[in-house]
C-alpha cells in the first residue's frame, strides 16, 4: 500500500502540471489531469455509440495515457520537434515498487494506447484529440483567431467515423449552448419561477 500511496501522490502532480501548447495558441489553459478527466469521460461516452468496443477499456486507456507525464512533463508539438521522452522508463520507475500484476497492468494500458492497434486504442486516441478540439472550439468562440488553424490539424488526426461525426457536432455547437438559454425571464427579469433549470 505504501507503493500505491506514492503512485497516487505522483499522479496528483498531473493536477499541477500544465499542458504546454496553450502559450503557443495565445489563450486557454488546463492541467494534464484536467485533460485526462474529460478525455476519459469523452472516450467512454463515445465508445457507447460504437458497436463492439469495450467502453470501460477505452476509459481506462485514457485514464492512464498521460501518467508518465508526472515525470516527463507535457511536450507540445513544437517541443517534440527537438525533444524526445522515454515514457517506458518513466512508467518503469513509477511502478517499480508496485505489485507485479498492478505494474504490468498500468504499463500494458499505456503501451496499448501508444501502439494504437486495438479498436479501443484507436477510439481512445481519437478521444484524446477530441478533447483538444473541444478546447480549441471554446477558444475560437471566445475570439482566438488562431484556433481555427489548430482545429484544421486536430481534425486530420482523427481516424474513426464516430470521432469524425462527434467532431462535426462540436464544431457546430457554441461552447455556451449547454447553459445559456436566451430567455428574458432568466436574464432580464431574474424571476425564480420554481424551475430548477434557472441558474
Amino acid at each position: 500500500m505504501k507503493a500505491l500511496a506514492r503512485l497516487l501522490f505522483e499522479a496528483g502532480m498531473l493536477k499541477k502540471m500544465p499542458r504546454t501548447g496553450y502559450p503557443f495558441l495565445g489563450s486557454g489553459g488546463e492541467s494534464i489531469a484536467d485533460h485526462c478527466f474529460r478525455a476519459a469521460l469523452l472516450g467512454y461516452l463515445l465508445a457507447l455509440e460504437v458497436e463492439g468496443v469495450d467502453e470501460t477499456r477505452v476509459a481506462l486507456l485514457l485514464l492512464h495515457h498521460d501518467l508518465a507525464e508526472a515525470r516527463t512533463g507535457d511536450l507540445n508539438y513544437m517541443n517534440k520537434r527537438y525533444c524526445t521522452v522515454d515514457e517506458d522508463k518513466a512508467l518503469e520507475h513509477a511502478t517499480r515498487d508496485l505489485p507485479e500484476a498492478t505494474a504490468t497492468r498500468i504499463k500494458e494500458l499505456a503501451q496499448e494506447f501508444n501502439q494504437c492497434r486495438t479498436p479501443e486504442a484507436r477510439l481512445a486516441k481519437d478521444a484524446d484529440q477530441l478533447d483538444l478540439l473541444i478546447e480549441l472550439k471554446e477558444q475560437q468562440d471566445l475570439g482566438n483567431i488562431y484556433a481555427k488553424h489548430w482545429i484544421h490539424y486536430a481534425l486530420k488526426r482523427l481516424h474513426t467515423e464516430a470521432a469524425k461525426e462527434l467532431a462535426q457536432a462540436v464544431l457546430t455547437t457554441d461552447w455556451t449552448d449547454w447553459w445559456f438559454e436566451k430567455r428574458d425571464d432568466l436574464w432580464v427579469h431574474n424571476h425564480d419561477n420554481g424551475d430548477e433549470s434557472v441558474l
